[in-house]
């Protein structure tokens, strides 16, 4: 219905009104010559100044200039006009001589509202000159434009005076056959009130695209007339020349346009400037999901620079690509989607090169995929290889007179260890060494393959170099020579072998063109499922499924890829949001990209998923369930504290005991009898058989097959793979590949990415405080106190502590 209010209100400015008869207006063609084609299906009419609505359908600022000619002098101007606009927002003059003794000038204010699927606009329109000889009075316009698919665009005009009952309407179609700009044909019509609709002038046309930004447009009138003419495209810039023939098929004048602004698909990028810019990427500061939306300078979201690196794979203009890697802090799961990133673009033909100052295992996993790296002659590499390890703080829980119980009942489900034991048990140890064990060959592989190592040479300076000076880094072959980032404009002048200009990731190409496209572009959503599985915390699960059921009802977005980066916690907020996921699935695609951690409940909020995609390094599965319980033994009574209750009911004060000030934890005073410990395992026990059934169900899996390979054991993205828990390998660039096949979108289609949620928040008040909070918040033996002190007696689908690594350089 909101589609239709713009038509509606133009018909009733049409046909109702006072009957005051005034001398006619010019026809529509007549006052508007310079229109190659109706305003609605190409070029942007005249930004705005016939159609208001088409002000909606473009971005940054444009302005052109257009003349027309006395017979074939070119650089006689017998009318001209100036327009200009940005989105939303248009201000036009045109001045027209039709009579040496007669000049009228029109000016026109409009405004476009909308989308780029269907908008709508106002204008107002005043004459100066000799404007009533004309029949000119001022007016309001308003006017639609309607693309419900790339084949088709409608058009509705609509005039008005101020003064009289004069009024006019033009309604106009364009076709796209192969739903691109190759061809568009074309149709309008217009009519003014009183006109019989017999009389009523039409033009119809196409336009053909013999080379992107390079137009062909003919026009044929009712009364035998034609225009001729063309468009070329400069990118911000751009020409136009039409020829105007009377209706005796006589040549009569030349128009011309120059605009500038709005970049739009140009020939001449690839011609002129093919390879002669680089894309400059500092990365300094911390990869993650979302940054806050003011002052946030150190944060790159993951998303962002994925799809930097495609735009500037895709940019003729672009011949490299140069990052600074120093001072980066990234995850290796995030390190590894960038690198393939990278490698992407280097296969395409862009060379890529990498700056460090100093480096450890991810960073230099990251840039060996360079085809230069380079290293600051005063900087160092440190790579020892990989360790997973752990705390234990049974010991100290006894000195200071803290009692804590596990209860586990499966062999790998362990996270509970740091609690309960002075070491690794054995089946611990065992998934332990298989992850970092796949870590380990993954990344030699990939070293190997970008640095020309043989395996041996790679184990040979893990083993036996470690520490590793510049020039000696140089002789191993780990670099390629020694400079700073300072140096980078000389260094991309060599290594594209001609003088280079370095661009941010705003001045590439596609970020800046006008698509010419119609209708909305298919949207995407990415949905972020971060941190703990918990209600109102991490992934916040109630707002969460709101989110995912709102998605599945929006028929604008055809597919949904969920990123899930969870350690898991609370099976009800992860069963809450499996369910949405469920749901969503019945209406359209939902790809599961994992992050650096997707186990237990986070393998639970992906198992319905339609797949699963995860990196090699991915910690996924640990399909199990865990509890313990901390008590106190003398604890209290070496503080002084002391808890005293009344109660009704037997087991009434079951978690009851002293709250530990300012960090939210509760100390019950006693462990549990052995009736309340025989449910607590009755309870685990079918908790455990609830997500196993719905794993088999929603991975279409053997209940058995998946009771051989859970028992809380958590895997890598690799071995995950081989078992059937991971679809494919691959990071969110990957999945959304997925997405859009799974949705029927074809690969080189435009599409539109919704992040959800898009931004941390409005403003880190203090970044430093901050960063140590999240420190805390991440620390794995923190999280399972709270969770257990939050849900005392209760089964948590929970990956054990240490396997998800914190964010913080060592």
């Amino acid at each position: 219905m909101r589609k239709l209010l713009p038509q509606f209100i133009i018909c009733i400015f049409l046909f109702v009104g006072p009957e005051i008869h005034a001398q006619p207006i010019p026809d529509y063609y007549s006052r508007y010559t310079f229109l190659m084609a109706p305003p609605g299906v190409f070029q942007d009419g005249l930004l705005g100044f016939v159609n208001p609505a088409v002000l909606r359908l473009y971005g940054t600022e444009e302005s052109r200039f257009y003349w027309n000619t006395d017979g074939t002098d070119a650089l006689s101007f017998n009318d001209w006009g100036f327009f200009t606009g940005v989105h939303g927002l248009g201000f036009g003059v045109y001045r027209q001589h039709p009579h040496p003794e007669i000049t009228v000038t029109d000016y026109r204010l409009s405004l476009g509202f909308g989308s780029v699927q269907s908008a709508w606009g106002f204008g107002y329109g005043w004459s100066s000159g000799d404007f009533s000889a004309l029949g000119r009075e001022r007016i309001l316009s308003t006017g639609t434009i309607y693309r419900p698919v790339p084949y088709l665009s409608l058009g509705i005009v609509g005039y008005w005076s101020l003064k009289s009952s004069a009024k006019e309407g033009m309604a106009e179609i364009g076709i796209r056959p192969f739903g691109n700009p190759r061809l568009t044909l074309f149709a309008d019509g217009a009519l003014q009130k009183e006109m019989k609709f017999s009389d009523a002038p039409w033009s119809a046309g196409a336009a053909i695209e013999l080379v992107e930004g390079v137009n062909l447009i003919g026009r044929y009138f009712k009364d035998d007339a034609f225009t001729l003419g063309f468009t070329i495209n400069l990118g911000r810039g751009g020409l136009a020349s039409q020829g105007h023939y009377n209706k005796n098929q006589a040549y009569n004048n030349t128009s011309y346009m120059v605009r500038t602004g709005n970049r739009k698909p140009s020939i001449f990028p690839g011609i002129f400037m093919k390879n002669r810019q680089y894309l400059k990427m500092n990365l300094k500061g911390t990869v993650r999901y979302h940054k806050y939306r003011l002052f946030d300078n150190q944060t790159h979201p993951l998303l962002d620079i994925l799809e930097d690196i495609k735009r500037a794979k895709d940019d003729p203009t672009v011949g490299a690509i140069a990052l600074n890697l120093s001072s980066l802090r990234v995850l290796p799961e995030h390190a590894w989607e960038i690198r393939q990133a990278l490698k992407d673009a280097r296969k395409s033909g862009k060379k890529i090169v990498a700056f460090m100052d100093r480096a450890e295992m991810t960073r230099y996993h990251l840039a060996s995929v360079a085809d230069l790296v380079v290293l600051d002659p005063e900087g160092d590499l440190t790579l020892p290889g990989y360790l997973q390890g752990l705390t234990y703080f049974k010991e100290t829980l006894d000195k200071i007179g803290l009692g804590f119980e596990e209860w586990r009942y499966f062999k790998y489900k362990s996270a509970a260890e740091p609690l309960s034991r002075e070491n690794m048990s054995p089946p611990d140890r065992e998934q332990r060494q298989a992850y970092v064990d796949d870590l380990y060959q993954s990344v030699r592989s990939d070293i190997c393959e970008s640095r020309g190592f043989t395996e041996q040479n790679f184990d040979d300076i893990i083993n036996n170099q470690v520490f590793i000076l510049p020039d000696q880094a140089v002789k191993l072959g780990l670099v390629d020579t020694l400079a700073r980032w300072s140096a980078v404009g000389t260094i991309m002048n060599k290594v594209l072998g001609h003088k280079a200009f370095g661009i941010s990731s705003d001045r590439l190409l596609d970020d800046k063109i006008v698509s010419d496209n119609w209708g909305a572009k298919p949207r995407i959503a990415v949905v972020y499922a971060i941190g703990e599985c918990a209600m109102d915390q991490g992934i916040k699960a109630r707002w969460l499924e709101k989110k995912l059921l709102a998605l599945a009802k929006d028929k604008s977005v055809k597919a949904i890829v969920f990123r899930a980066d969870s350690p898991g916690g609370d099976g009800m907020a992860s069963d809450l949001v499996a369910e949405a996921i469920k749901k969503c699935k019945q209406k359209k695609p939902v790809i599961v990209s994992q992050g650096q951690v997707a186990g237990s409940g986070g393998y639970w909020i992906s198992m319905y998923g339609n797949e699963i995609i995860a990196g090699p390094s991915t910690i996924t599965g640990s399909i199990g369930v865990i509890g313990g319980w901390l008590y106190n033994k003398s604890f209290t009574e070496k503080l002084g504290m002391t808890s005293d209750y009344v109660k009704r009911g037997d087991h009434a004060d079951l978690g009851f005991g002293v709250s530990l000030p300012f960090t939210g934890l509760e100390v019950p005073a006693r462990n549990l009898t052995e009736e309340e410990q025989a449910r607590v395992k009755e309870i685990i026990l079918t908790f455990y058989d609830d997500f196993v059934q719905k794993v088999a169900a929603g991975r279409d899996l053997p209940v058995d097959s998946v009771k051989k390979i859970a028992q809380g054991h958590f895997y890598s993205g690799l071995e995950g793979l081989s078992l059937g828990l991971v679809d494919e390998i691959g990071g969110m660039m990957t999945a959304i590949a997925v997405a859009k096949y799974k949705a029927g979108i074809k690969p080189e289609a435009e599409i539109e990415l919704v992040e959800i949620p898009e931004y941390q928040g409005l403003i880190d008040l203090n970044p430093q405080r901050s960063l140590e909070i999240t420190r805390i918040k991440n620390d794995p033996v923190y999280i399972y106190l709270k969770m257990v002190s939050e849900r005392p007696g209760r089964p948590l689908p929970m990956l054990l502590p240490g396997t998800y690594p914190v964010l913080e350089e060592k």
